[in-house]
């Protein structure tokens, strides 16, 4: 009986971070895509990801949440139109300060990299976006984004 009573709690709890995140908004997502690309150095990568929005003037945005990682949401605003765009480095490069000693009690000053648990369950081609609405964060899943093709930066000329 103790068992059902946690269960039943614990799925209430679920149940309430999905609750903000609305079904119809008052804008139109016209279309949305991403692209992954690489830079001209090794490890250096990301993903690009654009939604352009039908009367989305007055909506404050705030982030994007996609494939697993958030960016903060950049908004260009052409006409009577507004482009949602997401920048997602996946870049391998990242530096992070280690001690490395012959001295194993030394090394126990690094500090471990913190895992942040990822607020939604998506599909690789669903992002949510966030706004705020009457004060409060508000969530709209975007479905079916189209994946194009890749882009690849060139190395930068070294000048001697």
């Amino acid at each position: 009986m103790k068992i059902l009573t946690i269960l039943t709690i614990l799925f209430g709890f679920s149940q309430c971070g999905s609750s903000s995140i609305i079904k119809n908004p008052a804008f139109k997502v016209e279309k949305a895509f991403y692209n992954n690309w690489v830079g001209g150095q090794k490890g250096v990568a990301g993903t690009k990801l654009e939604i352009q929005l039908e009367n989305a003037l007055e909506i404050e945005f705030d982030s994007i949440y996609f494939q697993n990682k958030i960016a903060k949401a950049e908004v260009v605003v052409n006409g009577n139109k507004v482009q949602l765009i997401g920048h997602f480095s996946t870049n391998v490069n990242i530096k992070r300060d280690v001690i490395l000693d012959s001295n194993p009690t030394k090394e126990l000053e690094n500090t471990l990299p913190t895992a942040k648990k990822f607020p939604f369950q998506l599909e690789k081609n669903e992002a949510i976006i966030s706004f705020n609405k009457d004060g409060k964060s508000v969530f709209y899943k975007v479905k079916n984004i189209k994946e194009v093709q890749s882009r690849a930066f060139p190395t930068a000329q070294k000048n001697n």
